[in-house]
């Protein structure tokens, strides 16, 4: 499984009223980061032939981070079948193994031309894994 880290230092426009990064931030940190990684991993071929779309993100909070926090994000797609891929996020305290979100996303691959779904070629699995 191929993984891949960003590592992020919590700034005062990441927080919420209670102070805490909000909700709406660690989504846009898990798009960042899956986005970041498709990149690192795409050919040329498959951004003209395909597109990825969110089918559902599952997130959930163990802990709160707050100003100051220094946090590593850390994916890896973990199965792609069909036309859909799972891929997990990690949210951790950096030097540690201590969580603060987690996120699995279900993705579905598109044909670009049509938006109707793909199944998921053979070459790109392999990338992924």
């Amino acid at each position: 499984m191929k993984t891949y880290s960003i590592n992020i230092a919590v700034r005062p426009e990441h927080l919420d009223d209670l102070n805490h990064v909000n909700n709406v931030q660690y989504l846009e940190w898990v798009q960042q980061i899956s986005k970041e990684h498709w990149q690192k991993l795409t050919r040329p071929e498959w951004d003209a032939h395909y597109v990825w779309v969110v089918r559902s993100h599952h997130i959930t909070y163990h802990r709160p981070a707050v100003l100051g926090d220094l946090l590593t994000v850390v994916t890896h797609v973990k199965a792609a079948r069909g036309a859909q891929s799972e891929r997990h996020v990690r949210i951790l305290l950096e030097g540690s193994e201590t969580p603060v979100v987690t996120c699995t996303t279900n993705w579905v691959l598109l044909d670009a031309e049509s938006g109707k779904p793909s199944r998921v070629p053979e070459d790109m699995i392999r990338a992924m894994d």
